[in-house]
């Protein structure tokens, strides 16, 4: 795949720069030497190489969600500025 000046001119609409004629030369030529390297990864002989998603092991690294501060209703309505019938009684936000 050659990389065209419209292609250069897309990608600088897509990522909102303004790019000066200088900095599109040298955007096309770094993405062609981009492209003509992953193109050497076509030459790999990838047969019987179980693909992955990862290049390492991933597991679950979260812990039990366990609830060691149970029920504290008392407590926690005592730091109320205001209470009303047990709950929090908050300003009205709408009408």
């Amino acid at each position: 795949m050659t990389i065209t000046d419209e292609t250069i001119e897309y990608v600088g609409i897509l990522a909102k720069l303004e790019l000066s004629e200088e900095e599109k030369e040298q955007a096309k030529k770094d993405m062609s030497d981009m492209l003509a390297y992953v193109g050497k990864l076509n030459e790999l002989d990838t047969d019987g190489v179980e693909p992955m998603s990862h290049t390492f092991d991933v597991h679950n690294v979260f812990r039990e969600d366990v609830v060691t501060n149970g029920d504290d209703r008392e407590n926690m309505i005592l730091n109320a500025p205001e209470r009303k019938d047990g709950c929090y009684k908050v300003p009205k936000t709408f009408d």
